[in-house]
């Protein structure tokens, strides 16, 4: 699978070690940074992950940061993306099934390697559930195009992929 991923220095050094185990496991990553431990903003960094899946160049995104609430509340910002912070297993589990959750986002002060690669890999081989859960990622996307009406941006599918291209920050 093609992943984008990301980290700000707090969460470098794990983002750099998942994508080694990721490219082991055969998938294909595109690291949109940070290239080290020198602080920097994070919205920069999620706003790229984010906007490559928002507009289709990658089906999933993978951010970290020291909590994971900063990049969560980035990435939701972009139409079509469904973000969530996952702290277990279950949770990675219950985001892909009953949410469709296309980007992860991890906390790299609160998850060893071993877990997070553990997210990761239910994370990514997980799929979406359907049924009563299909009708409320509508429904999350019906809000999306309501918002996004307001700014002009054209849907050009069911999955809610803007037609424009979002411009960089």
């Amino acid at each position: 699978m093609k992943i984008a991923i990301g980290a700000d220095h707090g969460g470098y050094k794990l983002k750099s070690k998942l994508i080694k185990y990721l490219e082991r496991h055969g998938h294909v990553i595109a690291d949109l940074g940070t290239h080290s431990v020198q602080s920097c903003d994070y919205p920069a960094i999620g706003y790229k992950v984010a906007s490559s899946v928002s507009l289709g160049v990658f089906p999933r995104g993978i951010l970290i940061c020291k909590t994971g609430i900063g990049f969560s509340m980035v990435a939701n910002k972009l139409p079509g993306v469904r973000a969530g912070l996952c702290m277990t297993i279950q949770q990675a589990r219950r985001s892909r099934e009953h949410n469709n959750a296309n980007v992860l986002c991890l906390a790299g002060s609160y998850l060893s390697l071993k877990k997070a690669q553990a997210i990761v890999k239910v994370w990514l081989k997980t799929e979406f559930a359907g049924g009563r859960h299909a009708r409320r990622v509508r429904q999350i996307t019906n809000i999306e195009r309501r918002i996004y009406q307001d700014k002009n941006v054209k849907f050009k599918n069911k999955n809610s992929k803007p037609k424009r291209k979002i411009q960089n920050q």
